[in-house]
């Protein structure tokens, strides 16, 4: 019986992690999230990037940990540089007919802060699937 039961724990916690795209590497600016990607296409527009692994991340960006599997990297954009587009995630929710507090799905991070706001150009693919018998919006930030 305690066989059955790892190998589900085992395969519940790889199916768990296997949703989850390490691939796709987070950064904020300011209060805001994008993905390293986006601010590479921005390098004009950069003064400043910090890199830091999940382990080392300082206090202002604890709130982001849950998005660090793979390091997070703080963006600072040269003075005379505006916000990129961006909405919130309860905005997102609300265009596709959800309730603003519905946690958004972002490569298979769960964002729960739907006050949080990305840019809006990491948002390539947007749609509601069935998340933990929830409707949700999911967000991928690649065209497939």
């Amino acid at each position: 019986m305690k066989k059955v039961l790892y190998s589900l724990l085992i395969f519940a916690s790889a199916t768990l992690f296997a949703q989850k795209n390490t691939k796709v590497k987070f950064a904020v600016l300011g209060d805001m999230v994008g993905t390293t990607t986006l601010f590479e296409n921005q390098k004009e527009y950069v003064q400043s990037t910090q890199a830091y692994k999940a382990s080392n991340l300082p206090q202002k960006l604890k709130k982001f940990s849950f998005i660090a599997d793979q390091g997070l990297t703080e963006v600072k954009f040269k003075n005379n540089v505006g916000p990129l587009d961006n909405l919130s995630l309860s905005q997102y929710n609300e265009q596709n007919n959800l309730p603003k507090d519905t946690p958004v799905i972002i490569e298979g991070y769960e964002f729960k802060d739907t006050n949080m706001r990305i840019y809006a150009e990491i948002a390539q693919q947007v749609e509601v699937k069935d998340y933990n018998g929830v409707k949700s919006v999911f967000i991928t930030t690649t065209r497939k």
